[in-house]
């Protein structure tokens, strides 16, 4: 027998709610009866959710966690666990802070969590490197299943579990939500916050709205990554709209909440910095006034538009196109903030994916009604968000730019598994930050890699380290190491560069111990392998 489309056992029944049974309760007019009641719960739920669901979700995101082991962007280990790393373990040759920090353009407040996490492994002896690697990225994965079961518990209370249950699974098998939401990015924390503020926002039909706690996750976000508050600019302007006592909640709420966290955010950064420091200012003056992001890559306006938004969306597009068309009205406020936050970052040249991971969770709002309303298609659409998203998040994640973590893992090995090479040294020559430093080694072992910081100065026709010796590898190889004795023992270095420095690397006795695979899809300075050359005092060179 055919199951009748709206049938909720459709895919997992951990959506299901924690019973059916109809109960009837005599009508009391008692106030701390009802409160007594809203304060127990249900004994079964945690999280407001279903015990089964909680589980559910915690081990999806604990199996996304361990099925992401490729790189995304520098900023998921520089921004957070290398400064954390350095807060820690200042050690010689133990850490490194990268221009942001010396310039104060980033605030300690995110780094701080992580390193708490590696002072309590510290405390507890427990301190390898795979436990430094991993616990932060379980943690941001624990964070990221609140946030999903908070936007479940949202559509629930918006509409019905019928609908809660549609966005809940988009959500589930978004692959950009997959290949993101366990990285230990800024980006990543700021989406967590977003959809935990939003559950507290005073949406038409919420039962959960609360001013102070929302005001301060987005105030929390704002100290983290200043731009968060780009989505909520149209959000917080809605709510003092349309609150009549509009000078109580500015005054009594937004401005209290907003001294807090900002005098906080001051504290700490003047902890580490050794000076007040507004790093959210220094920030912003960087990106958006001044524009200097742009040294990093500029793309046309339009590029969101275009390319960006699509591909974050994936698959789910033509679902939340046509969710748009059918959502209530009410939800208008969230297109109108998806549809803001574009434009705002269009206006921006420097572009990536991942600025506009924190409106991803709005869309997932229109494709789940998109869903909720499909009747004779909804099982060939759910097969096809299911397996596209599915194998996409599984390639990103488990292929595509894996080389720059792997060679990470025979840096350790070179550390650990072998006393006699307690001499050694890395010379990462690659474009700066391709891989994480300290954090994933964890050993006293001298690195170097090629730098790159941004024209600071205003110097005409300017040209960091990286730029320079890719003009000409050869001849900066030469110069650098005219002396063999500050040769370093071990060179990494993209597949693409071998050919051109084949010379230097057979003068100078180096041998290729190494290879990795990177990417299918090489481009500019980035090669599809990663080479690793280690020097022979003796021998020649040979080729595997």
């Amino acid at each position: 027998m055919e199951r009748e489309p709206g049938d909720s056992r459709l895919f997992f029944r951990g959506l299901q709610s924690c019973s059916h049974e109809k109960m009837k309760l005599r009508k009391r007019k008692s106030a701390s009866y009802f409160s007594s009641q809203k304060s127990t719960g249900r004994r079964g739920d945690h999280l407001g959710e279903n015990i089964y669901l909680v589980l559910f979700t915690i081990a999806l995101r604990l199996c996304n966690c361990f099925l992401v082991q490729t790189s995304f962007v520098p900023d998921e280990y520089w921004q957070s666990l290398e400064v954390a790393h350095h807060m820690v373990f200042k050690y010689p040759f133990y850490g490194y802070l990268t221009w942001e920090w010396t310039e104060r353009l980033r605030g300690y407040t995110y780094p701080l969590i992580f390193a708490s996490i590696y002072k309590i492994l510290y405390f507890l002896g427990k301190d390898s490197v795979q436990l430094l690697i991993w616990i932060p990225r379980l943690a941001q994965a624990v964070l990221s299943v609140i946030a999903d079961l908070r936007l479940y518990s949202l559509m629930k209370q918006l509409e019905n579990q019928q609908v809660a249950k549609w966005v809940f699974f988009c959500q589930l098998c978004s692959w950009f939500t997959w290949y993101c939401c366990t990285r230990t990015l800024t980006n990543t924390m700021e989406t967590v916050l977003t959809i935990i503020a939003l559950f507290y926002y005073p949406l038409e039909g919420s039962k959960s709205m609360n001013s102070i706690k929302y005001s301060s996750l987005v105030a929390l976000a704002f100290i983290i990554r200043p731009t968060a508050i780009i989505p909520w600019i149209p959000l917080l302007l809605r709510h003092i709209w349309q609150e009549q006592r509009k000078l109580d909640l500015i005054l009594h709420q937004f401005l209290p909440v907003g001294f807090v966290t900002l005098s906080w955010s001051l504290i700490i950064d003047r902890m580490f910095f050794g000076q007040w420091t507004l790093v959210q200012y220094n920030f912003l003056k960087f990106n958006v006034l001044q524009n200097l992001g742009t040294f990093y890559g500029s793309h046309p306006w339009h590029w969101y538009f275009s390319q960006g938004f699509p591909v974050v969306l994936g698959t789910h597009l033509p679902f939340f196109i046509h969710g748009c068309f059918l959502a209530p009205k009410r939800y208008r406020i969230l297109l109108v903030t998806v549809l803001w936050t574009l434009l705002v970052y269009s206006m921006l040249d420097h572009k990536e994916f991942r600025f506009i991971y924190s409106v991803l969770p709005f869309c997932m709002v229109f494709c789940g009604y998109s869903l909720n309303h499909l009747k004779t298609w909804k099982k060939p659409a759910l097969s096809f968000l299911f397996l596209s998203n599915m194998l996409l998040a599984l390639y990103t994640g488990l292929i595509h730019q894996r080389g720059t973590l792997d060679v990470m893992t025979y840096i350790q090995e070179l550390c650990y598994k072998n006393p006699n090479k307690s001499t050694a040294s890395v010379f990462v020559m690659m474009p700066c930050h391709s891989t994480p430093f300290y954090s994933h080694v964890h050993y006293p072992l001298p690195m170097r890699f090629l730098e790159c910081p941004p024209n600071l100065t205003g110097k005409s026709q300017y040209l960091d380290e990286a730029d320079i010796f890719y003009l000409n590898p050869l001849n900066w190889l030469y110069k650098e190491f005219h002396n063999n004795s500050t040769l370093p023992t071990h060179l990494i270095i993209f597949s693409i560069l071998e050919e051109e420095i084949s010379a230097f690397l057979i003068s100078r006795n180096y041998e290729r111990t190494a290879v990795f695979f990177h990417t299918h899809l090489p481009e500019g300075r980035t090669g599809s392998h990663i080479y690793v050359y280690e020097r022979k005092l003796k021998g020649k060179l040979k080729r595997r």
